[in-house]
């Protein structure tokens, strides 16, 4: 990807999730603010190129941390998870808090199904994280 023009633009954050990134771009050297977002955005693009790109038959898991107190939150990943049933095999869920529960969903099946059923988890808005692992069997 090469990057020409510089762009301004106004993000909001919440100030906990602002003082954090500050301390890590502090921690990994950056010169500013900017470059720890360009080289977050990087990263968010790669991890979006790569669950797209997953394909064939797959085993693997879908972890997800999301906001216990969001009204319906629970509900909603319940039917997202009962509309990919043919996908799941299991999953864990943990109270971590009050505020925070963690979800562990154990799947396999297409990699594209896989792909848009972790697509839609994501972008769930309460939803802290959620990463995909998988693997193929040479199936």
């Amino acid at each position: 990807m090469i990057e020409t023009e510089l762009m301004r633009i106004g993000v909001s954050l919440p100030d906990t999730l602002l003082n954090k990134f500050d301390e890590i771009v502090e921690k990994r050297g950056y010169s500013s603010r900017s470059e720890g977002m360009r080289d977050a955005i990087r990263s968010y693009i790669y991890h979006y190129e790569w669950i797209n790109d997953v394909k064939g038959y797959r085993i693997g898991t879908i972890a997800v941390i999301y906001d216990n107190k969001r009204k319906d939150l629970a509900n909603v990943l319940t039917n997202i998870q009962h509309n990919y049933s043919h996908l799941i095999r299991s999953s864990v869920h943990v109270y971590l808090d009050r505020e925070n529960c963690f979800e562990l969903i154990f799947l396999n099946g297409k990699g594209e199904d896989i792909a848009e059923l972790t697509e839609s988890i994501i972008a769930l808005k309460g939803v802290k994280f959620s990463k995909l692992t998988t693997i193929s069997l040479n199936k």
